[in-house]
């Protein structure tokens, strides 16, 4: 099964954003996406649901250090990316 990734345009500009300080992570970012894309509970994601001010949001990992918060909507096989940065910028 396939989900369709939902680029909003504040995340958009987000990324573009963080892709410009980390150049050397574009291929770490897209290949995130790819699997995300493909299997979202593939086990390198380390997808996980947020608590707190972020209930509702889950998170991904890029790397070690930098992660994207999304919404998943199972249901519609969507999910829809809300932030991409270090620990303390999306959370």
């Amino acid at each position: 099964m396939s989900y369709g990734l939902v680029f909003t345009q504040a995340y958009e500009r987000r990324a573009l954003r963080w892709l410009k300080k980390h150049p050397d992570l574009r291929q770490h970012y897209l290949k995130t996406l790819q699997l995300l894309e493909a299997n979202p509970f593939h086990p390198s994601l380390r997808l996980h649901a947020l608590r707190g001010k972020l209930l509702g949001l889950h998170s991904v990992s890029i790397n070690l250090s930098y992660r994207i918060t999304l919404e998943f909507v199972i249901q519609d096989e969507q999910i829809i990316l809300v932030n991409v940065g270090d620990h303390d910028t999306v959370y």
